[in-house]
């Protein structure tokens, strides 16, 4: 049996825990700020913070931030997402005060001294550019563009001119102002006791910072096509997206087994059809992209350009058919997704991002819920994602 334990320390911050017996232990910090807060002029501010965090703090260098982490095996990341920015350290946990100690002084006492800042700000116009020149990634994020509104459609990283304009005192003000505690959430997952959290908690993250309080959004949703011809590449890439059920929807099980039914895998519908079948394409699939404020799916594909209209058809007609699924397909579909579930959170690591993204999203005991509120799904439930849905698109195809 799970044991999970949470609490809130008196500065505001959230702290949860799962106990496990592996002697490895991840620690995760995350904050209520992503790229969805940004305005169109400071889009990538998010994703910046997240960069300059490991650039030096108040009593550590950069140097020493990752040497004092991974002499003990430590393998020290940080993502950002629409909605949250995480910093997480995985090592063994026996070394639980260290990880607390370094993780929270990296979250909420960074410097961003001004010679990294600079420095960084190169490093992330390439880290665009690089995205940009991958024609798969680049479509998945103009399809987002044809999906919502901007400054929310943007890409995570911001563009080149936001991320030239801004200042060393811009990202230091938008720091301080979001990366509070009330704002924020410590979460650890491995074999340490919850008193020994919280004593530590307490010891090193005794920050008394008031900030901007940050409310959901009202995202405005669009439903737009568009395309990009490229010198140089031979292969269309192409996305369809259509909005799906939002982390606060009842029906979001009934949207991952849809997933998993229609693009996930090599056993799915799409797969079947589009390349086994017809043999149109190397790679196709779709995914969900889940959130509090938002959610869509995505399905992509890679052909010959001469086939592309012809795939789009297909994904289009195989997404309608999902009103036809069987009561056999939902029950192997859920063994599928519980056991996918089951697989992917037995590492730390994997368990504190899933904990961390519900706790901000709803709660984090959520998690525990998966299974049993995947076999509450009907198969009415399903089959009804499939009725009068939209598709925007985007594709980068070869220019003639």
């Amino acid at each position: 049996m799970t044991k999970f334990s949470r609490a809130i320390l008196d500065n505001g911050l959230t702290i949860i825990h799962e106990k496990r017996d592996v002697p490895v232990t991840t620690v995760m910090m995350g904050v209520n700020f992503g790229s969805m807060y940004e305005s169109k002029k400071e889009k990538g501010i998010a994703h910046f913070m997240e960069h300059l965090c490991f650039k030096g703090t108040e009593k550590r260098t950069a140097e020493e931030i990752a040497e004092v982490l991974e002499s003990k095996g430590g393998d020290l990341n940080a993502f950002t997402h629409e909605e949250i920015t995480a910093y997480h350290v995985r090592l063994p946990s026996k070394h639980l005060e260290l990880a607390i100690d370094v993780i929270s002084d990296i979250f909420f006492n960074p410097t961003f001294p001004e010679e990294e800042f600079h420095r960084e700000s190169e490093v992330i116009c390439e880290e665009i550019k690089m995205y940009k020149d991958n024609p798969r990634a680049h479509s998945m994020e103009m399809l987002k563009n044809n999906l919502y509104e901007q400054p929310w459609g943007g890409f995570i990283a911001g563009s080149q001119e936001t991320v030239k304009s801004m200042t060393q005192e811009q990202l230091l003000a938008k720091h301080r102002s979001t990366y509070v505690p009330k704002n924020s959430v410590l979460c650890v997952v491995g074999n340490n006791e919850f008193e020994d959290v919280l004593e530590l908690a307490k010891k090193y993250i005794n920050v008394q910072r008031e900030g901007e309080s940050l409310a959901d959004l009202d995202i405005k949703k669009l439903i737009m096509e568009g395309n990009e011809p490229r010198q140089g590449i031979v292969q269309t890439n192409l996305c369809l997206g259509a909005h799906f059920p939002s982390l606060l929807d009842k029906n979001r099980y009934a949207a991952e087994l849809f997933n998993s039914i229609l693009g996930e895998g090599m056993s799915s519908r799409l797969f079947k059809e589009v390349r086994e079948k017809r043999g149109l394409v190397y790679g196709v699939k779709s995914d969900i992209d889940m959130g509090r404020n938002y959610s869509y799916m995505l399905i992509f594909a890679g052909c010959d350009p001469k086939n592309k209209d012809e795939v789009i058809k297909i994904c289009k007609q195989e997404f309608s058919r999902m009103k036809d699924l069987t009561e056999d397909e939902l029950r192997a579909a859920k063994e599928t997704v519980i056991g996918s579930d089951l697989v992917h959170s037995e590492g730390s690591n994997d368990m504190a991002i899933n904990l961390i993204m519900e706790e901000f999203a709803t709660k984090a005991e959520t998690v525990y819920e998966f299974e049993s509120r995947i076999n509450e799904v009907s198969l009415s439930d399903v089959q009804e994602l499939a009725n009068n849905v939209e598709f925007a698109e985007f594709w980068i195809g070869p220019k003639e």
